[in-house]
């Protein structure tokens, strides 16, 4: 005779299977879904591969957009892209794994393996400080732009990247201090698991992808040997416009993937099943730093707010190859979108799809695009000058009785009144200006424009009745990247730079403040003893108070 556990249990099973089902999108998730992914992806065109685990299983995969213009091939599961910086959680992984193994800890100093890197500087640089950014150490491409070299260009090696550092003296900051995304950690980071595991960082992270069932994955030392087939990568110039990967530095980036691997690994994730790995490892890899001041980064993985949810995410962009992971703990989904067309916004794209997931409303539906209210009238007087907000600078200046922006990098724009105090582009009606005061009687400009939440920027009103502008005339050299600057005055607060063949255009913003717009760079003007200017400190968003010394 049964007994009744066996009857209850024929009974209990079916409907604990039941509770256990994955969540199913609708369909009406399915269309809204299917709109935001393949928004940007025209007839003809390089697209995107968008996928969604949920609950540890694949709820939704979408395909769109050519691999390869020259022969129509489709993207597809197997088409592998370059996600770039999204590769620094594997870099990490690698290292958590050998701190596992006890061949490394996160207090070790880098010095322990590189003793030619910053030898003068005395704090301790751990391999904590370069897993979540802290480490002050600059970025190589920014100071390879600061070189005025076209890093994508060239054929770099590690070797190449190790010799720029080592000619550094300096840091941004000191280390632990605070917060700077820098390639060059991941750079660091990627030698010495080379060096701690007795085998390539390659052979190293192969055998990782295997153990993570992702076969189709693998950083890249050699461009000569990037396994097929590839997303290959487009920009559109008034056409779609391809061009040739030989980039061979790795553990910041330059990591091939597919959107079928990518998904493997965020079941693994979710499920927390690996016979390699452990739960307790996995969950780990995925939390911040132990005695960190810095929440915002961990391991190979920034941690933020969306719409007032958190979620872990990191992105990566290399040229048109841009590639975004977004995990949402709390809701238990994760979103890998992956694109090769530089059209795409795929930031922006997987927030819309998770706030589908989540049904609540995209903030791009709650972007203000006119000014609430119009103020009281606002004279082009009133208006010319320099507006400011953190590190961008506008300009408004006035050409026989018409209003200009000047902005970095792209050509000067007329503005056209619609209101009182309301301007808008000439040829681009939506991008609209507002000028009011402030509580402090300061003048500001608010900009809207479709996609884009409205910014302030604050016009600058600084005294130069006492200030010599020929003063900044001089020659700037930086030793360890072996640069100069050439700064001459030319009217009212602008001035020529020039380094090398490259030539700039910069403004005085105030008697210790230079910026030159076009490469985003910040100066701060310093003075010896006698009040003569000895020196600048070039600071820019990944390299910070570059130190260049007056020569002549």
């Amino acid at each position: 005779m049964k007994s009744l556990h066996y009857y209850l249990l024929l009974i209990l099973v079916p409907y604990l299977a039941t509770c256990q089902e994955t969540k199913q999108l609708t369909t009406l998730q399915k269309s809204k879904l299917d709109s935001i992914a393949t928004k940007d992806v025209p007839k003809g065109a390089p697209g995107v591969a968008v996928g969604i685990v949920m609950d540890g299983k694949i709820v939704y995969e979408k395909y769109a957009g050519y691999a390869n213009l020259k022969d129509s091939t489709s993207i597809n599961k197997r088409s592998r892209f370059n996600i770039a910086s999204n590769g620094k959680q594997f870099t990490a992984l690698a290292i958590l794994s050998l701190i596992e193994d006890n061949k490394l800890n996160l207090d070790d100093d880098i010095r322990t393996f590189f003793p030619e890197l910053y030898p003068k500087i005395k704090f301790k640089i751990k391999i904590a400080h370069l897993l979540n950014h802290t480490s002050g150490i600059r970025d190589v491409y920014d100071l390879w732009s600061l070189q005025s070299i076209t890093w994508w260009k060239h054929t770099y090696r590690m070797e190449d990247a190790l010799s720029l550092l080592s000619k550094q003296i300096d840091l941004n900051f000191d280390p632990g201090e605070k917060y700077s995304y820098s390639n060059s950690n991941y750079i660091i980071l990627a030698e010495i698991i080379e060096k701690v595991s007795g085998t390539t960082f390659i052979e190293y992270t192969n055998q990782m992808f295997h153990d993570l069932n992702m076969p189709n994955t693998s950083f890249i030392s050699n461009h000569k040997t990037i396994k097929e087939p590839i997303a290959q990568p487009y920009f559109n110039f008034n056409t779609w416009t391809g061009y040739n990967w030989i980039w061979n530095i790795y553990g910041d980036g330059n990591i091939f993937s597919t959107l079928e691997d990518q998904l493997n690994w965020e079941q693994i994730l979710q499920t927390k099943q690996n016979k390699r790995f452990s739960k307790a490892f996995l969950e780990k890899s995925q939390s911040l730093l132990p005695n960190t001041k810095n929440t915002t980064y961990g391991y190979g993985l920034e941690f933020g707010e969306h719409q007032n949810i958190s979620y872990k995410f990191h992105g990566g962009s290399t040229g048109a190859w841009k590639a975004i992971t977004a995990r949402f703990p709390g809701q238990n989904f994760s979103i890998i979108t992956l694109t090769n067309s530089g059209k795409t916004d795929p930031m922006m794209q997987t927030l819309n799809s998770a706030d589908v997931l989540m049904g609540i409303k995209s903030d791009s539906e709650n972007i203000r695009l006119t000014p609430e209210k119009i103020g009281p009238y606002i004279s082009l007087k009133e208006i010319v000058g320099l507006y400011q907000l953190n590190d961008a600078v506008w300009q408004f200046v006035e050409k026989e009785g018409e209003l200009y922006l000047v902005r970095s990098g792209r050509n000067d724009t007329k503005l056209i009144r619609e209101a009182d105090n309301v301007f808008q582009q000439w040829n681009d009606a939506p991008f609209k200006q507002e000028f009011t005061k402030n509580e402090k009687g300061e003048m500001e400009i608010t900009a809207y424009y479709t996609r884009t939440k409205p910014f302030t920027l604050i016009k600058k009103n600084t005294n130069f009745s006492d200030f010599d502008f020929k003063s900044v005339n001089g020659t700037f050299l930086n030793k360890e990247t072996e640069v100069d600057f050439s700064i001459k005055y030319v009217s009212g607060v602008n001035y020529k730079v020039k380094s090398g063949k490259t030539k700039m255009k910069a403004i005085l913003l105030s008697p210790t403040e230079l910026v030159i717009n076009d490469y985003n760079y910040k100066i701060t003007i310093k003075k010896d003893e006698n009040s003569t200017i000895s020196h600048l400190l070039l600071t820019s968003d990944r390299i910070q108070n570059v130190k260049f010394s007056k020569i002549k």
